[in-house]
């Protein structure tokens, strides 16, 4: 395995059907790229001019009731639309067709100055909670065939806007890289009868090389595939086709998980780490998907520092994926860190 710590090699991901390449030998490259602005301020627990503080005008003039756990609403400058009139256009080469969909905010906390790692397990437990209920609710709607449950932290990752919240994207179409992972698990449980990430936690929980944590019923992981530096990877221990299916302590355990990885990330470099984070599962087109195993991804951009990022350019965008530090290598950066949590 020597030759794979230190000398460029490829992973596969099986979810994807996709490689990776990795180069540990890069890491001790000397850095004199672009360094971000670190931002620690610290937040009010209430800002009169945020549009998602309980109580407050949003941007279109509608108020915020007083909220006193996680609350959801529809996004009022949304990147779907529910009023879309079905279309289709094929003239050779050239393809179109309308897309409905709904985009819903959840805010996760009243209080502004609180990230998931601040918050308590009860109210995490609630913001997944209310991630069912979306997901029940707008999973039934007939023109509906996938959830998207997701979340931006920081703005380095594009967020818009400081008080924490997360996003819902309920639309008409699979997205590409949901319909990569429905695809390849689909192929795995028939030819194994049970679903892929099932096997690969088993596995990876016997060699415990990426592991980073566990609990009852969840298992954190550095992916043996994974892109981003130091990106992880929640996996339930059992078959899990989508939240729904979460049991009460399960629910419990997954907010355990959850907060508990993004109490590392923030000591990883004594900072609020950035990440986009979300949950794939089975789309809502009424089968069963015995094949869908449920998994919550964090892609965070941090790669040497709170100020150096990882940047996908070049390479990665022309050719494949790239990663200079292993995720064995990561995984124990990350493992020695939940000791303190």
């Amino acid at each position: 395995m020597s030759v794979f710590q230190d000398f460029p090699h490829r992973r596969y991901n099986p979810l994807t059907d996709e490689w990776v390449l990795v180069s540990p030998q890069r890491s001790k490259r000397p850095w004199q790229g672009q360094v971000e602005a670190v931002n620690n301020e610290v937040k009010p627990v209430y800002d009169p001019a945020c549009y998602l503080c309980p109580g407050n005008n949003r941007i279109n003039g509608e108020p915020n009731p007083a909220y006193t756990q996680a609350y959801a609403f529809t996004n009022d400058f949304g990147a779907l639309m529910q009023d879309v009139e079905d279309a289709t256009l094929e003239e050779g080469l050239f393809k179109m067709q309308t897309e409905k969909g709904i985009s819903r905010v959840i805010c996760f906390s009243p209080d502004h100055s609180k990230t998931i790692p601040q918050m308590s397990i009860e109210a995490i437990t609630s913001v997944i909670a209310l991630w069912k209920t979306e997901y029940a609710t707008l999973g039934a709607l007939p023109y509906i065939n996938y959830v998207q449950i997701f979340e931006n932290k920081g703005a380095v990752m594009g967020c818009s806007n400081p008080h924490p919240h997360g996003q819902i994207w309920a639309q008409q179409s699979v997205p590409v890289e949901p319909l990569k992972k429905q695809v390849n698990q689909l192929k795995y449980y028939e030819q194994h009868g049970t679903t892929l990430l099932y096997n690969y936690v088993q596995s990876e929980l016997k060699k415990q090389e990426r592991i980073v944590f566990e609990n009852d019923h969840f298992a954190c992981l550095v992916p043996f595939w994974a892109v981003w530096p130091y990106e992880t990877m929640i996996v339930p221990k059992r078959p899990i086709a989508n939240i729904l299916q979460l049991t009460a302590e399960e629910e419990r355990t997954f907010a355990d998980a959850y907060k508990r990885i993004t109490l590392i990330y923030d000591q990883l470099f004594l900072t609020s780490f950035p990440y986009s984070a979300g949950i794939h599962q089975a789309p809502t087109d009424g089968l069963a998907h015995e094949e869908w195993h449920l998994h919550m991804v964090f892609y965070p951009p941090l790669l040497r520092s709170a100020s150096v990022k990882k940047f996908m350019v070049g390479y990665e965008m022309l050719a494949n994926p790239q990663r200079d530090i292993t995720p064995e290598w990561s995984a124990q950066k990350l493992r020695d860190l939940n000791t303190t949590v």
